[in-house]
């Protein structure tokens, strides 16, 4: 497997395989321990002629355009053999009102512009893509749970507001699982979507910290790319990849997800003292 961009889900899913007996290589901007640089094209396509799958969590470039498309789109499709898989965003479907959302419905209407020009262009690289779209992902260590311990975690009074959420590690089992699926577009989201301030409420509770106050969104003082999390409302449906991947989300709704997180997580953000309020972060 050559994995480009080793962030949080791709290198979670590089230990699980690793684990399993699979020969994993990246890349990160700038080689460290056994990652390559994305630049260095000699020990890319090296790589890539010796993998048997890659996947691209590489998000586009601001100003649009897919960067491992770019320096290395010719040598993937050029691998009729390469099971090819792309780690997208359900922000490509944009605001929807909260209804749901499936893999048909037509996307490049909201402020994902870019993740939406990205995620057709790997579709139309080669016929057997496989294309993940991704909602908000939580994990061990980065989790609402992070967010209360350290005082930045809100509570915004927008009670119609719902979003969608899935558990790195089922991410990982659906990439695994599409290893022999069918390809296509799958939306990899829990089984129930849910306001945010539900989330932050139940992280306190297993914390034993307080909720933070009800906030408007124009008081919580969000940063940009805060206030643009609460702009899109839509619940994700997830039908398509139980279907034809035989996936099932281990952590079905986010009480599971976060007790799994919270069994797992360091002492330290368990048993730290409450912390000041912050307003960097939603």
């Amino acid at each position: 497997m050559l994995i480009f961009g080793m962030g949080f889900t791709a290198t979670r899913l590089a230990d699980t395989l690793r684990a399993d007996g699979w020969l994993v290589s990246g890349t990160r901007r700038m080689s460290s321990g056994d990652a390559i640089a994305f630049d260095d094209q000699a020990a890319v396509l090296t790589a890539l002629e010796t993998a048997t799958h890659i996947l691209s969590s590489v998000p586009p470039m601001a100003e649009g355009g897919d960067p491992v498309l770019e320096k290395y789109g010719a040598a993937i499709a050029a691998r009729a053999d390469l099971w090819v898989g792309y780690l997208s965003s359900t922000g490509v479907y944009g605001d929807t009102g909260g209804a749901w959302v499936d893999e048909s419905a037509p996307i490049g209407s909201g402020r994902r512009t870019a993740r939406a020009e990205a995620d057709l262009a790997w579709q139309a690289l080669r016929d057997d893509v496989h294309v993940f779209r991704l909602p908000g992902i939580y994990g061990p260590g980065r989790s609402a749970l992070e967010r209360v311990a350290e005082g930045k975690a809100h509570r915004i009074n927008m009670p119609d507001q719902i979003f969608s959420r899935v558990h790195v590690d089922d991410i990982v089992a659906a990439v695994i699982a599409a290893f022999d699926g069918p390809a296509g577009v799958y939306n990899i989201a829990d089984d129930m979507p849910a306001p945010q301030n539900d989330v932050i409420e139940y992280a306190c509770d297993l914390l034993q910290r307080d909720w933070p106050p009800l906030q408007s969104i124009a008081a919580a003082g969000l940063s940009p790319m805060a206030r643009g999390f609460y702009a899109e409302n839509r619940r994700i449906a997830n039908i398509k990849a139980k279907r034809l991947l035989h996936w099932v989300p281990r952590y079905a709704d986010y009480r599971l997800g976060l007790g799994a997180c919270i069994a797992t997580t360091k002492p330290s953000i368990a048993n730290a003292p409450p912390a000041s309020a912050s307003v960097d972060q939603t």
